[in-house]
């Protein structure tokens, strides 16, 4: 995982939105895809951008594709903000 592509993904609010629905658990595209107003393509191309930047994992079971927020990157981009902050709220 690159912060690069971690940054780029979480810059658009519809992927920020995916990651939303996914944090209560995995989802199919379609299912995903029914929460916006937007193309299957469109929804397929933020799921790449995601899948890409580490944040998201898929699943094949039969004919369907489920996605699943990854946490660890999601920790990782955490934990790496809180030492860029550096300190407790309590410490200046």
């Amino acid at each position: 995982m690159g912060f690069a592509e971690t940054f780029k993904a979480l810059s658009d609010p519809v992927r920020r939105n995916i990651l939303q629905l996914l944090k209560n658990g995995s989802m199919s595209a379609g299912d995903i895809g029914g929460h916006f107003d937007m193309t299957g393509a469109t929804i397929s191309y933020h799921l790449s951008v995601l899948k890409k930047a580490g944040l998201v994992f898929e699943t094949k079971y039969k004919n369907f594709i489920y996605y699943e927020l990854n946490t660890s990157v999601v920790e990782e981009v955490m934990l790496w903000l809180s030492d860029l902050k550096g300190g407790t709220n309590n410490e200046k």
